[in-house]
């Protein structure tokens, strides 16, 4: 499910003999549809919702290995009554990740957007383009993993001081990085910038909401590349309308494609519609620089998710089944 061309050439090449493989549209899951009901592996990606109705068509399902690390869009619960194996892809992309981050952040310091707009116009003026160093600032990374180690190492590149927030706090990243673990509290009211980089899960789902918000530097930048729903999107809009946030780059929206609120599973709006809404309110906010949930899409990593995930497959059928979450 959501295949590309390319990427359906790639499997095709790294797939065993003895697969017989079928290529399909999100869509046609919701069809009564002879190949599914046969199905014993359902391959997906983040903008496929496996929910409990997808399961009940496809009764002969054994395994769902997503092309990725997040697994949010899966009804783990579901699966684990069918009796159904979850696998997915946990490190294929912190690089890729960690660099957009950056890529978010770097744009707007130095306003871009703005920037590059002007120029086609054939402005050079730069009055309302001044930017902001990033040297001796403070980045707050939420949630130590492998994406944001990965993000405090750049840090350190461009002279950052680094503080985290992680329920599980790493001391061989203090020692080896000099991230200094601190509570919630702290984390908000120290940091110039503010990266979140924990899975979306019912205790961190708007994590950064109203009363958050209200704590945080004046003036912090907060940057997306995880889940959408890790923030209360009204609360993001009231505290940069008053300017408690400076600004914010996002990857991810809670309902990229418009979703309704109860859109099943609180899977973040990844596969709950199709397409971005070009009128969402952080998408038109003049301080929110915004990209496609593309965080994740380089050569490098999608060569990797592709190889992890026929390998995963191969070890389920083996009965060695590898990084499963369900």
């Amino acid at each position: 499910m959501d295949v590309g061309p390319e990427d359906q050439a790639t499997l095709e090449t790294l797939r065993p003999r003895s697969w017989w493989p079928r290529f399909v549209p999100d869509a046609q899951l919701d069809a009564d549809d002879g190949a599914a009901a046969l199905a014993q592996v359902l391959c997906v990606f983040v903008r496929t919702p496996v929910t409990r109705e997808v399961l009940q068509r496809m009764p002969a399902l054994r395994l769902v290995a997503t092309r990725s690390a997040g697994v949010d869009h899966i009804d783990l619960a579901a699966c684990r009554e069918s009796d159904i194996a979850v696998v997915h892809v946990p490190d294929y992309g912190a690089a890729s990740v960690a660099e957009h981050t950056f890529t978010l952040l770097l744009g707007l310091s130095r306003h871009l957007c703005e920037a590059r707009g002007r120029a086609l116009q054939g402005s050079f003026s730069y009055r309302g383009l001044t930017g902001f160093e990033l040297e001796g600032k403070v980045l707050g990374v939420v949630g130590c993993g492998r994406i944001g180690t990965q993000v405090a190492r750049i840090a350190h590149g461009f002279g950052m001081k680094v503080l985290t927030f992680d329920p599980r706090p790493r001391p061989e990243a203090t020692i080896a990085l000099g991230i200094n673990f601190v509570g919630w509290s702290e984390l908000l009211e120290r940091s110039d910038v503010l990266s979140l980089h924990v899975p979306l899960t019912p205790e961190t789902h708007h994590l950064l909401d109203d009363a958050a918000f209200a704590r945080v530097k004046p003036g912090v930048v907060l940057l997306n590349t995880a889940r959408g729903g890790l923030i209360d999107e009204e609360a993001l809009l009231r505290a940069l309308d008053r300017g408690s946030v400076a600004a914010a780059g996002l990857d991810v929206l809670e309902h990229e494609g418009g979703a309704a609120p109860e859109a099943p599973m609180g899977c973040g709006g990844l596969g709950c519609d199709r397409g971005w809404v070009a009128s969402h309110p952080l998408l038109r906010h003049p301080r929110v620089l915004a990209t496609p949930h593309v965080g994740f899409n380089t050569r490098e990593a999608v060569a990797r998710i592709l190889h992890e995930t026929v390998d995963n497959i191969t070890a389920w059928q083996t009965g060695r089944p590898r990084h499963r979450v369900a």
